[in-house]
């Protein structure tokens, strides 16, 4: 099934995955969803991604947005997708393999920085620009995107924190990606599950907070 920008933004978070195995991906990601993050990209970066992938999706199904990312070959792309991805995510915007992630059918996040790689991504068939990595300009950066393209839907990777996710929704975020705030490798590595959820936890009430105003 398609995913749609408007999933993506009505997930809010997604939760970025680079775990030291396959099996703490798949645990990783049990302890996300039952913390309240729904929004899972299991990166190339995680030993065995693609086997990852089809645990998470055959275990909780459409409960989950279910991504791959830091693609960074052409050939991953229908991997992924065969694995259970519904969205690809690639760090940057490199045409080829652009193209093997458009041709799936998935919904597509390129990776950009500077206006020129937005307009670049965007011409190649991005959905979502993964603004990557987000920590450099933090938001009043990602407010100034939103000046020329204020059609483009942004997702900042990288910086965010859950005292920070309102400021970034302001500046006009579709959605945030989080790694290590969200789902720390010293966690995974020593499988704190606990610690991820209570993070995940943190997250969700940070995202909810930012949409009521509270």
């Amino acid at each position: 099934m398609t995913v749609t920008v408007a999933e993506v933004s009505a997930t809010g978070v997604i939760a970025v995955l680079r775990a030291p195995s396959a099996e703490a991906a798949v645990r990783a990601a049990d302890a996300l969803v039952a913390g309240g993050v729904t929004g899972i990209e299991v990166t190339y970066s995680t030993p065995d991604a693609e086997r990852a992938i089809a645990e998470v999706a055959d275990r909780h199904g459409d409960a989950v947005l279910l991504g791959a990312g830091t693609l960074t070959r052409p050939e991953q792309a229908a991997r992924a997708v065969a694995a259970g991805a519904r969205f690809l995510v690639s760090p940057g915007t490199e045409p080829g393999l652009a193209r093997a992630m458009t041709a799936t059918g998935a919904l597509v996040m390129l990776g950009a920085l500077t206006p020129t790689e937005v307009m670049a991504a965007t011409a190649l068939g991005a959905d979502v620009v993964k603004v990557f990595p987000a920590s450099l300009g933090g938001a009043g950066y990602l407010r100034a995107l939103r000046g020329p393209f204020p059609d483009v839907p942004l997702m900042p990777t990288g910086g965010v924190t859950a005292d920070n996710v309102g400021e970034w929704l302001a500046a006009g975020a579709v959605a945030v990606g989080v790694g290590s705030e969200l789902c720390s490798p010293a966690a995974m590595a020593a499988g704190e599950w606990a610690a991820v959820e209570r993070s995940a936890r943190l997250f969700s009430a940070a995202l909810s907070g930012a949409r009521t105003g509270a």
